[in-house]
């Protein structure tokens, strides 16, 4: 009896969730390059399968991803760079991630169709179960090593935290904080068209502790629609609650954000200097500053730390110490105690040196300086660098019309394997004997990145990137590229929209992220996102079958 029972629990929690698709999301959405292609193949090992079904009519995946190479193809001939070996690694390299692409979204495919929804609805919970313990361990450990419960405010360590404190809640990903936003976001959206009030503030709740605001905003904005044009009474209600938190959060965890947002939007749009959220001060300790670079204060402040510091030297006998003021600490010996540094106070924040890992970028700009006037100012502009890298390459593009339709080539101008090409590890290694950097990605979007990425953490910000899909597809690709991201990749899943619940808020979603990351190339929350709208499709088509019986 007990081992036909146990056959039944096994057999129930086999069929529970798509184990296979599981394994695959954990695998695929991991940050390492590695990690995907070992997820690509142990998938194709258990679901051996390669019939893709693209047609120009009623194709089964977007069309867009074998247009996308094609044009890349064309590109690569017109603008005659395969005379450059190192290029011909990259160009190799760019298509391989587009070929990534489209067997990562006919796994997902097959999963949809071999499966019935509600196995796939149960594995998509599992997943954001397991990426919430992950999410939470982020915020437990700094918690623990900081031995504060907010953080956000934790302004000790160099400002390790503080507002970069959402940096490190990375997820099961391991992947940057943003993709870890946008995948929540994607849970939001989805939990609240199923009426998981639970989930979604979960979901919710993990989102706004990666303190991402370009993900934020554009939530806020999907939540707004749902709420105004397509929400129950219910829903409202969660809408509201998903609101307030951000509210919350953003006024009580952590506040600063609020000040930095206001700053970036200020920059964009009124031409102001960036301020930074991060206090400044004088490196230089107050006693060894002159007087006449001292406020009135300041001065009455160095006068009494010499005084101490003085004292403190001193021996002091009994009568000495008994005419001391009150509070003034004393050993056995008579040497007066001077209290210990404050963790907090300034010169504890801020680094006054170059951090290891941004010395090569300011390397790379000292001995690159005619070819990057950008970094090379002794001020930071005052327009973020997401709109100076496209004006770049509107700019560009006007200056070599000939590049208009296919753009400018794979790796050439604006992508992810662009920065990971120059071997200065952007977004992971690159072997240094095939190291390859176009003059036109140097003197444009490098550039731009360096100007801001190779100063100051307080300008280290999605704001400034100029990373985007947009921005990738009209450069590299040309115009053919961009059409064909609209036509035939939203389109793909927009004519469906007569079967989407959720789909519809995702697919607004999608287009707002593809501003701020080279999606494509992260190899990570696209494939997330067509899994959902795939199911929302099969979902709505099983609808309309059961009101037709």
């Amino acid at each position: 009896m007990s081992r036909l029972l146990s056959a039944v629990n096994i057999q129930k929690w086999k069929g529970f969730a798509d184990w296979k698709l599981l394994l695959f999301l954990l695998l695929f959405l991991d940050v390492k390059i590695a990690v995907k292609l070992v997820a690509i193949a142990l998938i194709y090992l258990l679901q051996f399968d390669f019939k893709f079904g693209f047609k120009l009519k009623n194709s089964r995946l977007p069309l867009f991803y074998p247009l996308i190479i094609l044009i890349a193809v064309v590109g690569f001939i017109v603008n005659g760079h395969y005379t450059n070996f190192n290029y011909n690694l990259v160009f190799l390299t760019g298509i391989m991630f587009w070929v990534v692409c489209i067997l990562a979204i006919h796994q997902v495919k097959l999963a949809v169709e071999r499966n019935d929804t509600q196995v796939i609805h149960q594995t998509i919970l599992l997943f954001f179960i397991i990426n919430t313990i992950a999410s939470l361990m982020n915020i437990g450990l700094i918690i623990l090593h900081t031995h504060t419960l907010n953080p956000y405010t934790y302004q000790g360590e160099y400002q390790k935290y503080f507002i970069s404190t959402g940096d490190f809640i990375k997820g099961i990903t391991f992947d940057t904080s943003t993709t870890n936003a946008v995948l929540n976001a994607f849970g939001v959206m989805y939990f609240i068209t199923k009426k998981n009030m639970w989930m979604t503030l979960v979901c919710m709740a993990i989102m706004l502790l990666t303190a991402s605001n370009f993900t934020n905003v554009f939530t806020l904005a999907v939540l707004a629609f749902l709420f105004i044009f397509n929400s129950s009474r219910d829903q409202k209600s969660i809408i509201i609650i998903c609101v307030a938190l951000l509210v919350l959060f953003m006024s009580k965890v952590s506040p600063q954000n609020n000040d930095y947002v206001k700053n970036t939007i200020e920059s964009a749009f009124y031409k102001k200097q960036i301020v930074s959220p991060w206090p400044q001060f004088n490196h230089v300790y107050i006693t060894q500053r002159p007087d006449s670079t001292l406020t009135f204060d300041e001065r009455r402040i160095k006068k009494a730390t010499i005084y101490l510091d003085s004292l403190a030297k001193l021996p002091i006998n009994q009568a000495q110490r008994e005419q001391l003021p009150k509070g003034v600490i004393t050993t056995g010996a008579g040497r007066i105690v001077a209290p210990k540094p404050n963790l907090d106070a300034p010169e504890y924040q801020w680094l006054t040196t170059t951090p290891p890992e941004q010395k090569q970028l300011v390397d790379f700009a000292n001995d690159h300086c005619a070819d990057l006037p950008l970094t090379n100012m002794l001020w930071m502009p005052n327009t973020p660098g997401k709109i100076i890298g496209l004006q770049q390459t509107i700019g560009f593009l006007k200056a070599h019309p000939a590049k208009i339709l296919a753009g400018d080539g794979v790796g050439n101008f604006s992508s992810k394997l662009a920065f990971r090409s120059t071997g200065l590890k952007f977004t992971g290694g690159y072997p240094k004997k095939y190291v390859y950097i176009d003059p036109d990605f140097l003197h444009n979007h490098l550039d731009v990145y360096l100007s801001f990425f190779s100063r100051s953490a307080a300008s280290h910000s999605l704001t400034n990137s100029p990373f985007s899909v947009y921005d990738q597809l009209l450069s590299e690709y040309g115009l053919l590229g961009l059409c064909a991201l609209f036509v035939f990749y939203f389109g793909f899943f927009a004519k469906n929209y007569h079967l989407l619940t959720y789909g519809i808020p995702l697919l607004l979603f999608a287009m707002f992220i593809f501003l701020i990351d080279y999606w494509f190339e992260q190899l990570s929350v696209v494939v997330f996102f067509e899994l959902l709208l795939f199911l929302n499709i099969k979902e709505g088509k099983n609808l309309i079958a059961q009101k037709s019986v």
